[in-house]
This record gives structure tokens, sequence and C-alpha cells, in this order.
């Protein structure tokens, strides 16, 4: 009988702090965590119809999508939680024809 109150014990114990980060316990630092390309309003300030791929790789970088099945648009997307839980996501799509930006969609 002891045996099965000290096991039962220790399930109940380990199952608990499993919780923890539920019940907001004092002194746990959460990190903020940004994903994806940064997307500023300068950013995309800078773009317009007729830049180059070259271009707008330069100003917003390498994109984060490109379809394989369609390689004429480009797909930016930047995700930012801060350590309240809190989610900011931007999102850009760029799309090319002929080689040359046509249009930019939020």
């Amino acid at each position: 009988m002891k045996r099965y109150l000290i096991t039962s014990f220790f399930i109940a114990l380990t199952s608990s702090c499993s919780n923890i980060d539920s019940l907001g316990f004092p002194g746990v630092h959460k990190i903020d965590i940004p994903q994806g390309n940064l997307i500023t309003d300068e950013m995309v300030e800078l773009l317009r119809p007729g830049l180059t791929r070259n271009q707008v790789q330069y100003v917003m970088g390498t994109p984060l999508v490109v379809d394989t099945f369609n390689p004429s648009h480009w797909d930016y997307v930047y995700q930012y939680r801060n350590g309240d839980g809190d989610l900011d996501e931007r999102k850009l799509r760029v799309v090319f024809e002929q080689g040359r930006v046509a249009r930019i969609e939020p």
C-alpha cells in the first residue's frame, strides 16, 4: 500500500510540473521570437512596379516562400511573438511579370 501511495504522489507531482507555465510562475523569462523576413514600412515604400528581381531581393532579402509551380510570386512572411504571447504577423506578396514587378499585394 505504501508503494502505491508513493508512486501516485510522484505521478501527481510530475504531471503538475508541466502546467507551471500556465500558472504565470514568477521569475520565468519568456523570450521574443522573430521568424521569417523582416518587413518594415520603409522597405515596402522602396518597392514599386518595374523593379527587377535582383532589386527586390536587395531591398527585401531572399523571399521566405517561392512557389515552385509559379515562380512569378515571391511571398515574404514575418511573425513576431513577444514573451507575453502577443503575435504580430505581416505578409507581402510580390508578383513579377516578364522579370519585373507587376504588383505588390499586402
